[in-house]
Order: structure tokens, then sequence, then C-alpha cells
């Protein structure tokens, strides 16, 4: 996790939210949870997944859709999602991040904030919203 001395710039934020994000899509998770201050993804991940693919399989499949603890053990899915805009909060203290997944805008966003620690600033999250 990067530590900066001053509060990181949009610029830096979003570098490693961008980061952050190709981990997960690489099926990274230990480096992914490792880059952001934040113990899990585990509720990351259930939430792309019914945001995405488990929303469409089951208007498409009527209920047919993959358990999402299978979501969760092959995250080849996760490929098939990219980053949309990034929406930052008016202190600029915390940015909201859209997700795609083919080609369409999901509702599950993922939250993140910069948050002041004791050596000095991290990026903290994701939270999920919906």
């Amino acid at each position: 996790m990067k530590i900066w001395t001053e509060r990181p710039s949009r610029t830096d934020v979003e570098a490693v939210v961008g980061r952050y994000f190709s981990l997960l899509r690489a099926g990274k998770i230990p480096q992914a949870e490792q880059l952001v201050d934040h113990p899990s993804v585990r509720h990351v991940l259930k939430s792309l997944w019914a945001g995405s693919v488990g929303a469409g399989a089951e208007a498409d499949e009527a209920g047919c859709s993959l358990a999402a603890d299978e979501g969760e053990r092959d995250l080849s899915w996760l490929r098939e999602l990219d980053l949309g805009g990034f929406h930052w909060g008016h202190t600029g203290g915390h940015v909201y991040v859209e997700v795609i997944y083919r080609a369409e805008i999901i509702e599950v966003s993922l939250g993140f904030w910069v948050k002041p620690i004791d050596a000095g600033w991290v990026v903290a999250g994701p939270s999920t919203l919906w």
C-alpha cells in the first residue's frame, strides 16, 4: 500500500484505483488487497458478480445463473469488466467509479476515499455502491 506524506492528487488516486481494478480483472486478489487500505475484496467480488454476470444470467436464463460462490472460484468473468467514469466528491476526498460489463454501465460502482493515517495518506476502499 502506497503511503503519501502529503494528500495525494486526483491523478495519484485514479492511478491506484486503475491498478487495483487491473489486478482484480487479472484474478490477482491478494495483490489487489495489498494495494489499498481494506482487508478483503470478497464483498466487492459478490457485488460485481451480482451487478454484472449474475444479473444478466438471471434475466437471460430465468434463475439458472452460477452461484455467487462459484463466481468467486472462477474469476474469468472479471475480464469482461472495465472501469467507466470517475466521479469525485466536492471536497476531493472520495471518488466513485462506474463499472462497465459488456459495454453497459452496471448498477454497482466502486467507492474509494483518501484517508489520513499516522504516517501520511492512503487510498482506502473500495466500498460498493448500488
